[in-house]
């Protein structure tokens, strides 16, 4: 697979023209951008810059709404509750974060459920509007509109990949936890699909329930589903925990899977918590830094250099790519190349480093 590197300004600045040629306004263009880029510098490369040219095209065909704001369908001070129609995922959920954030300083904790959503992105690139404030921060997210993963010990898939996301400031560096409740995600097995490429281990099952490691499976009719997270031996485990993310996504912001599916997109539920309305700040920090420093600081297993807290390495990749470019697949730059000439956006030039 060819690569070539760019810098993180000249893709900030592609995405952001791009998306405002294509008729969305300079706040939500500049949102959306950010958090694509950010998916890059984080190392998720499924929800990173791969998703422009899809984004693009969700534009063009009116799924994506460029204009307006949510409608607050509920609104009970530390709960709130907003019908997202369709509005441009990241920057829904770069306001919802600092929605809740605010409520959090105010009331001690803030939810903010959103229903009708565009896709989000990568979550854990918002993470750290809450940590970086000192505010704990979850989130739970469902596509009421795409099943691909079945109940454990089923077939039929019923559910998806259902991300979670959870970020805790420490004294040092912020614990950041970014994960899926399925043995991988839609986008995986998609770009796995196009590459011709089998999954080492068998994180899938046929539409027969048989396990399989060819991403095909899930194009199959009827499809095959993903595994949960725990797959064939303990997929009780990731079950539990997609359900938990169905009810707390899709059931309380009203719009799940009851409703006639209706797109690419999302139902949200955000939590930002303020360790000063529990035990305190400092008492919190004492715990939470003693808490990181003790797994980081476990005695290695062999074969395992050092033990590290999730968010740690995705923070050290960060500051490498913005110094160093950050590098694409060819095919997510020539998926672009279109729309640059549609839209009238040169497309950036590669670049072997970055100082």
């Amino acid at each position: 697979m060819s690569i070539k590197t760019y810098r993180y300004e000249a893709l900030l600045g592609f995405a952001r023209e791009l998306l405002q040629n294509a008729g969305m306004p300079d706040d939500k263009a500049s949102d959306v951008a950010k958090i694509l880029v950010e998916g890059e510098l984080l190392g998720r490369t499924t929800h990173g810059y791969s998703l422009l040219a899809p984004y693009l095209r969700e534009i063009q065909s009116g799924n994506m709404q460029v204009r307006g704001n949510p409608r607050v369908i509920n609104d009970m001070g530390a709960c709130l509750t907003w019908d997202g129609r369709r509005l441009p995922g990241p920057w829904l959920m770069t306001q919802a974060i600092n929605e809740a954030s605010a409520r959090a300083q105010r009331f001690g904790i803030g939810t903010v459920s959103i229903q009708r959503s565009h896709h989000a992105a990568c979550l854990g690139a918002y993470l750290h509007q809450a940590t970086d404030q000192g505010l704990l921060l979850y989130i739970a997210l469902t596509d009421p509109g795409f099943s691909s993963v079945a109940p454990f010990g089923g077939t039929t898939p019923v559910l998806t990949s259902n991300p979670i996301a959870f970020g805790a400031p420490t004294e040092d560096r912020p614990i950041h936890i970014d994960l899926s409740t399925s043995m991988t995600t839609n986008g995986m097995v998609a770009q796995m699909q196009s590459q011709h490429r089998q999954f080492k281990q068998p994180w899938l099952l046929d539409n027969q329930g048989q396990p399989s490691t060819d991403p095909a499976v899930i194009s199959t009719v009827p499809p095959g589903t993903i595994l949960p997270l725990g797959g064939l031996d303990a997929g009780h485990k990731g079950y539990g925990i997609s359900l938990m993310v169905e009810v707390l996504s899709g059931c309380l912001s009203g719009h799940g899977r009851a409703e006639p599916k209706d797109g690419w997109g999302a139902s949200v539920f955000v939590l930002a918590l303020n360790p000063e309305s529990f035990g305190g700040s400092d008492a919190y920090l004492k715990q939470a830094t003693w808490l990181a420093n003790a797994c980081r600081t476990s005695t290695p297993r062999p074969g395992v250099e050092k033990v590290s807290v999730p968010g740690d390495d995705s923070t050290s990749r960060k500051q490498r790519l913005i110094r160093d470019g950050i590098p694409l697949p060819c095919d997510v730059m020539e998926a672009l190349a279109p729309w640059s000439e549609q839209l009238s956006v040169p497309a950036p030039m590669p670049s072997t480093g970055q100082k």
